[in-house]
């Protein structure tokens, strides 16, 4: 049986924040790991987490999408981000988990090492993205976050599943 965790629209902190700095432009991610980074992407792109389950593998589909399930009643393209990133070794336990996200007009799950929490980022606590060769392209980042002994690196998830190295939305339905 899976597991369903409905992800907070906000955190309790938000308010608080906001209330003593009204112009304070708060922003949420989604704290996750993949391999021994913890990635942060935008909450209101996250329609739900669950646990893992093995999807029905598509002929012909690249080795990053593991296949596709039936949310219901949703055919969903199952896509393991440490593959793509050519992290290794990617094996699947009780910690991994799929992301469904709403990424322009269709849901696409994203298979990670686990989820942390919501985190509240102010802009004093984001840093520029230095010029790097990583597996993700820099223009599908956003900036590092630091929070106390933290450091998320910020990906634009939209822009990320989008690309045509993704070969999974395509650009009229990413719009």
């Amino acid at each position: 049986m899976n597991k369903v965790a409905a992800v907070p629209q906000r955190t309790s902190d938000v308010t608080s924040l906001t209330s003593s700095s009204p112009d304070l432009d708060i922003s949420e991610f989604l704290a996750f790991k993949l391999g021994e980074e913890e990635y942060g992407m935008d909450i209101l792109r996250v329609q739900e987490i669950r646990s893992f389950e093995r999807p029905t593998r598509m002929a012909n589909a690249p080795e990053h999408i593991l296949g596709v399930v039936n949310l219901r009643g949703v055919i969903v393209p199952i896509v393991d981000m440490r593959i793509k990133f050519q992290l290794n070794p990617v094996n699947y336990n009780t910690f991994t988990v799929v992301i469904v996200l709403n990424i322009g007009a269709r849901v696409v799950g994203m298979v990670v090492d686990g989820v942390s929490d919501v985190i509240t980022l102010s802009p004093e606590q984001l840093r520029p993205v230095p010029e790097l060769s990583s597996a993700i392209g820099s223009d599908h980042l956003l900036a590092i976050g630091s929070l106390e002994n933290r450091m998320l690196i910020l990906i634009d998830i939209e822009k990320l599943m989008s690309s045509p190295e993704m070969r999974l939305v395509t650009q009229q339905l990413a719009n």
